[in-house]
């Protein structure tokens, strides 16, 4: 029997804003000074997406309710302290938390400061609970690339604070890897590895695309489904991706659970890590996701051993974390093996 509860886990898809407690809402709410539904059932409504959404964008509206709640340094700070709180919940050693500061600068903060906000909470929860967190900054995919490229060179100094790489999140229909290439390219210039949402708009190609610009971690990637050349193309170059099931089957990305990737990947030895997304938005945890993947695809212990393994050494820890986190992992394991 897996005791999914005490198996440790690593998370790299996870985003602050779409993952944040009703209390943390509630205590961020009283700092905006915005006033919310006293009852948590009709809170819970405003910032849970429905169980199936129109689309991807139909799922993102979610986050507007969120947005004017993290404005200051104080607030961004608390949010993520809460999301590494919540994670070692779930037993996660390891977590990257993404966020794109352009959403969090309406009141005149800077992207450095967002991202400074953001790393203090992070290194707040890793003292307090032995999670070891980093942050990933996001660009939007539908906002100006003058302004994501700006944000991103100008974050790019707190990499030796916590910050580990970049991605883009949002409407990737329209804003594919073809549009963005120019940035991505500049971007990885500065140093830091990228991880690209793609396929989540049930779209191969992009999925392609992104693997030529060589990108090494993709979000979801959803719509490699039935897609053997791609597949192996995937795992030719040795791309991990970021699983997200719930979420995946909320947005439609997956129209059922026969549409999701997971076990013909697992089947052709792809790398894959499990991840919330967003642990508010689609209402789960990674408890709870791992539980999903126990009841849909039978994924045993030693399934879940490989991911973790797959996922540390994805990750954008460094060779000595991966090293510690490697130890502990399969200490947190032995007794499956």
């Amino acid at each position: 029997m897996i005791d999914v509860e005490k198996m440790a886990k690593v998370e790299l898809h996870c985003h602050l804003d779409g993952s944040l407690s009703l209390e943390v809402i509630r205590q961020l709410a009283d700092l905006a000074q915005i006033s919310l539904p006293e009852d948590d059932d009709t809170l819970k409504t405003l910032v849970t997406a429905p169980e199936t959404c129109e689309s991807l964008m139909d799922y993102l509206k979610t986050f507007d309710f969120i947005r004017p709640l993290l404005q200051t340094p104080e607030a961004l700070e608390l949010a993520a302290y809460d999301v590494m709180k919540q994670a070692a919940a779930d037993q996660v050693i390891y977590i990257e938390i993404r966020f794109a500061p352009e959403l969090s600068m309406d009141q005149g903060l800077t992207a450095i400061e967002v991202v400074e906000a953001v790393l203090a909470g992070i290194q707040k929860g890793q003292e307090e609970f032995g999670v070891i967190g980093k942050a990933i900054v996001c660009g939007i995919r539908q906002s100006s690339q003058e302004t994501s490229q700006a944000i991103f060179e100008h974050v790019v100094s707190l990499a030796q604070k916590g910050l580990v790489g970049f991605d883009f999140a949002g409407n990737e229909l329209d804003f594919p890897p073809s549009v963005l290439e120019s940035v991505i390219c500049k971007t990885q210039a500065l140093g830091l590895p990228f991880t690209l949402h793609a396929g989540e708009c049930g779209c191969p190609n992009y999925i392609s695309d992104a693997i030529d610009l060589g990108i090494k971690r993709l979000g979801h990637v959803t719509a490699i489904h039935r897609q053997k050349a791609l597949l192996t193309k995937f795992i030719e170059n040795g791309v991990t991706a970021e699983l997200c099931l719930t979420s995946n089957l909320q947005t439609k990305a997956a129209k059922s659970l026969e549409d999701f990737p997971y076990l013909e990947m697992k089947a052709a030895r792809a790398k894959v890590s499990i991840n919330t997304d967003n642990r508010t938005v689609s209402d789960t945890n990674l408890n709870q996701e791992y539980r999903l993947f126990i009841k849909h695809f039978k994924t045993s212990a030693a399934d879940f051993f490989l991911h973790n393994q797959d996922a540390i050494q994805a990750s954008f820890a460094s060779s000595a974390e991966k090293e510690e986190l490697l130890s502990h992992l399969e200490k947190s394991y032995r007794a499956y093996l």
